[in-house]
């Protein structure tokens, strides 16, 4: 997950380390007896990030050619244009020109994600729920109702609204434990991960249609912050909300560019309504601080010969060519610690990076964000590529352009859903100590003549 400027302990399961929310009878991982268990310690003071604001690098440099206005250009690789020009004849109301400078006083940083205990090693104590004298007796559990969920550890409780089993308290598989997607030319799968106790990505692809008739394909992924309260809910709320905003501005003849810049800024106003819902607030611990919901975001939009993306945070956008001969590229700059020290020319990448602060993100979707920037670039490939777009829960296992090129399957651009598995496999094998969303987007040139956005 992403990291934010702050970060709420929780209290963790003595059996096993797993995070625990108020009111937890029993550990929803290894269904621990927590009827004994003290008053976890208060929450660790944060440290605050201190940077100089610097010039924001290009994204996509290393394409190595000047930047363009919005569709213009004939070759590959442009680098990133600005936001839409005012009089720009789109016939929509004009984003500010330039993304603004990431600059200090962002908040402080976060200390990490929480993960899970590694799994027990052999004669290690046993588990508390076969243990005499721990947890219900499963002979004495309810009967499940009819057409009600059976447990899927002890296999005679039932469960509860909340997804545990009222007899072992063994958490249930959640729907967004892993997702897949395929709708057409795009694909995306998202996953739990092997540390984290649920998945705080989401994902949205969808296609639709400009006025002349020309497809659209649309790929948004969002990566909860796990440092703020309901980071799942942030997400969701935010893909759902920039998908929506494009698929309603698209089809209006809105510049893909300028149609991006306003479904961040809805995704933005979306996330920062679940800050305001006292329903859900209620069911925290009113004496514990908080922090509002936030997550980041990234998308892409492909559509007729252009490729425009959007971000705000550390997920990214990679090019790979489909000739594996021509260059990859990461398109995206990340709103982050390490990025802004070596825009700075403080450190360099491989510094920064190295750094336990290096994934302190400057840029979020919340109501707690500093202020909104979201950054758009457009580019007009010259040959067919895959457009990838994923969270840090991916890239931290292939951070380079070449190095996610070589975990792109040769054939993830006539099957990008099974591409985007491979890759999700790749994140999973290297470690999977976080949430892992990637969507692939086979971007194909238009034969020439035919006209372009």
């Amino acid at each position: 997950m992403s990291q934010n400027h702050q970060e709420t302990a929780l209290p963790r399961c003595p059996g096993c380390e797993e995070p625990l929310e108020p009111g937890d009878l029993f550990c929803g991982a290894c269904g621990y007896d927590l009827s004994a268990v003290p008053e976890p310690p208060q929450d660790r003071p944060t440290i605050p990030i201190v940077t100089t604001p610097a010039a924001k690098p290009a994204a996509g440099a290393g394409f190595g050619q000047a930047p363009t206005a919005p569709g213009a250009g004939a070759g590959f690789g442009q680098a990133p244009a600005g936001e839409p020009v005012p009089g720009s004849g789109f016939g929509q109301t004009p984003a500010p020109a330039g993304d603004p400078v990431p600059g200090a006083g962002y908040g402080p940083a976060a200390s990490g994600d929480f993960e899970l205990a590694a799994p027990a090693a052999a004669g290690a104590a046993p588990d508390p729920r076969t243990s005499p004298g721990h947890g219900p007796d499963p002979a004495q559990a309810p009967a499940p109702s009819a057409g009600g969920k059976v447990c899927v550890a002890c296999r005679a409780g039932r469960v509860d609204d909340d997804g545990y089993c009222e007899n072992c308290g063994h958490a249930q598989p959640r729907e967004r434990d892993h997702m897949e997607q395929e709708l057409g030319s795009v694909a995306a799968v998202s996953d739990r991960g092997l540390r984290h106790h649920r998945n705080e990505d989401s994902f949205a692809v969808s296609t639709t249609a400009l006025p002349d008739g020309s497809p659209a394909v649309v790929a948004i992924v969002c990566d909860g912050v796990s440092s703020a309260s309901r980071p799942d809910e942030a997400s969701a709320a935010a893909a759902y909300a920039a998908n929506e905003a494009l698929l309603e501005s698209l089809p209006r003849g809105t510049h893909p560019q300028q149609a991006m810049h306003e479904a961040i800024v809805a995704a933005a106003e979306s996330v920062n309504l679940l800050a305001s819902d006292a329903g859900q607030a209620q069911e925290q611990d009113p004496h514990r601080h908080q922090n509002a919901p936030a997550c980041t975001l990234v998308g892409a939009i492909m559509v007729s010969g252009l490729l425009v993306v959007g971000w705000v945070g550390d997920s990214r956008v990679y090019w790979v060519p489909e000739d594996r001969a021509g260059a990859p590229a990461r398109l995206t700059e990340d709103d982050s610690w390490a990025a802004q020290m070596v825009a700075a020319g403080l450190m360099n990448e491989a510094e920064a990076y190295a750094d336990e602060r290096a994934h302190a993100i400057t840029g979020w979707l919340g109501a707690d964000a500093y202020e909104l920037e979201p950054h758009t670039a457009s580019f007009k490939p010259d040959r067919p590529g895959l457009v990838v777009v994923c969270t840090d829960g991916l890239w931290n296992y292939a951070e380079s352009a070449s190095e996610m090129a070589a975990a792109v399957p040769e054939d993830a651009y006539e099957r990008p859903l099974h591409g985007a598995q491979v890759l999700v496999g790749h994140a999973l094998d290297g470690g999977g100590h976080d949430n892992v969303t990637v969507a692939l987007v086979p971007f194909a040139v238009p034969p020439q003549g035919a006209g372009s956005a």
